[in-house]
């Protein structure tokens, strides 16, 4: 387990930069934490640590949204907040996405939970001021 205290949103950048190393072996990256903690803002900041040169935004609606990092490999990012049933995310193909290989990084994981594999890292982000946080990464 590894803890990183991020002090305020300046601080983004060089959490993700620490994060990066850790993703080693992980494809499926599940964000946990309150509404409002940071878990899309995290993502943003993880993502250009990954050379991602799109717009990073929450697919809250959409479901996934794919970006390319420095390598021209797919990044898959998911929101399930809205998600009312599991089967949905078995509809958009999910499974696929998550057998690919390729980074996936899923907010709100605990609405699909019995659809992810057991070799995830998991990320929780927990406020710890107005724009102070903490975040503890485990598998």
């Amino acid at each position: 387990m590894t803890t990183i205290l991020i002090p305020d949103l300046a601080a983004l950048p060089e959490a993700a930069a620490q994060v990066v190393p850790l993703l080693g072996g992980h494809s499926i990256v599940l964000f946990e934490g309150e509404m409002g903690a940071g878990k899309t803002t995290f993502i943003k900041a993880l993502c250009r640590q990954l050379g991602v040169a799109d717009d990073v935004s929450s697919p809250t609606f959409a479901l996934v949204n794919e970006y390319r990092d420095a390598q021209d490999q797919p990044i898959y990012h998911f929101d399930f907040y809205r998600l009312d049933d599991p089967r949905e995310a078995v509809n958009i193909g999910t499974q696929e996405y998550f057998d690919s290989g390729y980074l996936c990084l899923i907010e709100w994981p605990s609405r699909i939970a019995a659809l992810l594999p057991p070799d995830c890292l998991l990320i929780t982000l927990t406020v710890t001021g107005p724009s102070s946080r903490e975040l503890v990464i485990s598998n």
